[in-house]
């Protein structure tokens, strides 16, 4: 049995009663949550679910989606989710990079799904009794087969993340890592958990593996079908919610709503906020309006979403300008990109992590695991850092041009690709601009074809069928020539610190 069905069974034996998943007007107990996904995994059975498939979920977030993980799992299924917010092509990427013999879809995600794989439509509920009511049977589910002790390589789910080129690859994580998430972030301990509001998208790492520590927590887990600040906001006050998560865009963002000052906060304790470094206006700010602590996590897809953090009342210095130091169980270390050698004390270099959460390697891409871990299992995170003399982590900048829009990567390749079918754009580089809320925003430099250059709305409406939102550029500079570099490529550096001066927007 996979690490994230044992977690559920024990939950629901220590704690039935308590509120496990709510979504709207709909909620689950523990006991419920058990007992519904055991029927749904009854149902998943009968039409031919078997451990070691792979069943992909294209579904909004809510709670078919979180029963529809719980019992695969229970059937020791491989599961990996597909974001909502994907466009068509970029759905049909990860689901051929994924491979599943199960798609359980809406109809509305439905256009992008290859043929193939056998679909399951799913109707989304309006209530708790109607959640997957297609697929429910009062049986008792076929348990997994037990061959001696607890394999810790089961594979239990593939978490998708763009590559440098924007092609997808799926980190892969058995229970081996699961566990190991599960314990780095409980410890031993069982119920202490309580409301908490589900900031980042289901499919995100910061769910797919750490689910079964919220469950060990017997945390109440607010799911939202989209992230609204106003929504947000609302559900932190009502449900006095201690620690709000999240990355630095949204945090901006509830700060921003003119209701702000009308709620009464005094009940957060803290902000845990990943997703990229977290602009040094938004912590001080964050700090003081929330009268709460502001704690930075840096992290990875492929790290299992754990990596180093700072502390709630750490000093300015440590708050505003790095993000932490790695957490118990995590080796944090600054390595020469070209010769993978230690880097001096506080010189920059490749940042690294190793840690019993770093997956197992990405889905069925042995060469891109190979790029990605060392023989030892370390992790070549592609950012590039430093570690300064109290021993804190600066992100200095990426070995790829991606940047973090509000929480989300952004590949300029993949943006550019797109742009360049464009009859009246001649030549193009996406370049990150600072932007107070989001952290970065995309800027397209255009070398126009025209007499008169396409518009930044004519560029986004080109775009947006083939590219998600976060993508999308959000401004655009006209120019005769992109600037080339000595070795005639384009010298994205300089058209980078030129956009610098035009930053918090």
């Amino acid at each position: 049995m996979t690490v994230l069905a044992r977690v559920l069974r024990e939950a629901a034996r220590r704690f039935p009663e308590r509120r496990a998943l709510v979504h709207g007007g709909s909620a689950f107990t523990y006991g419920g949550l058990d007992a519904v996904t055991d029927q749904v995994a009854a149902g998943l059975a009968r039409r031919g679910v078997r451990p070691g498939h792979v069943v992909a979920l294209v579904l909004p977030s809510g709670p078919e989606y979180v029963v529809a993980y719980l019992a695969l799992a229970r059937l020791g299924a491989i599961t990996t989710g597909v974001g909502p917010r994907y466009t068509p092509v970029e759905r049909a990427a990860i689901l051929a990079q994924a491979g599943p013999d199960l798609v359980l879809v809406t109809d509305e995600l439905a256009e992008g799904v290859p043929a193939g794989p056998e679909l399951v439509r799913c109707v989304p509920a309006t209530g708790a009794h109607d959640v997957w009511a297609e697929l429910r049977l009062d049986e008792i589910p076929p348990a997994p087969p037990v061959t001696g002790d607890q394999d810790p390589d089961l594979p239990e789910t593939v978490v998708f993340t763009s590559g440098t080129t924007g092609i997808p690859k799926g980190a892969l994580f058995t229970s081996r890592q699961i566990a190991a998430i599960t314990a780095m972030d409980t410890g031993d301990r069982w119920g202490e958990g309580g409301p908490q509001l589900v900031a980042t998208g289901l499919p995100h790492v910061g769910f797919m593996t750490k689910l079964a520590g919220y469950l060990k927590m017997g945390a109440t887990l607010h799911v939202l079908g989209r992230w609204r600040a106003q929504d947000a906001l609302r559900v932190v006050a009502r449900e006095r919610i201690p620690y709000v998560g999240g990355v630095a865009a949204q945090v901006s963002l509830l700060l921003g709503r003119p209701e702000f000052d009308r709620y009464d906060l005094a009940h957060v304790r803290g902000l845990i906020v990943g997703g990229g470094p977290s602009p040094a206006p938004v912590v001080h700010e964050a700090r003081t309006r929330f009268g709460a602590g502001y704690s930075i996590r840096y992290s990875s897809t492929e790290s299992g979403g754990l990596g180093t953090l700072t502390a709630f009342d750490a000093p300015d210095s440590e708050a505003l300008f790095t993000v932490g130091r790695p957490r118990p169980g995590t080796e944090l270390e600054i390595r020469d990109p070209k010769t993978g050698e230690l880097v001096a004390p506080g010189e920059k270099g490749q940042i690294c992590l190793r840690s019993p959460a770093v997956m197992a390697g990405y889905w069925r891409n042995p060469g891109a695991t190979a790029a990605a871990l060392d023989d030892e299992g370390r992790l070549r995170t592609g950012d590039l850092g430093l570690i300064d003399a109290a021993g804190c982590l600066r992100i200095t900048g990426r070995m790829t041009e991606m940047y973090i829009r509000g929480g989300y990567n952004v590949y300029p390749q993949e943006v550019e690709a797109v742009l360049l079918d464009h009859p009246d754009v001649a030549a193009v580089a996406v370049v990150p601009r600072p932007s107070r809320v989001m952290g970065e925003i995309g800027v397209a430099v255009v070398v126009s074809r025209a007499a008169s250059a396409p518009s930044l709305a004519a560029l986004r409406e080109f775009a947006a069928p083939r590219l998600s939102a976060h993508k999308l550029p959000e401004a655009v500079r006209v120019v005769p020539e992109l600037p080339l570099t000595g070795m005639d490529k384009v010298d994205r550096k300089s058209l980078t610190e030129r956009e610098k001066s035009f930053g918090d927007v």
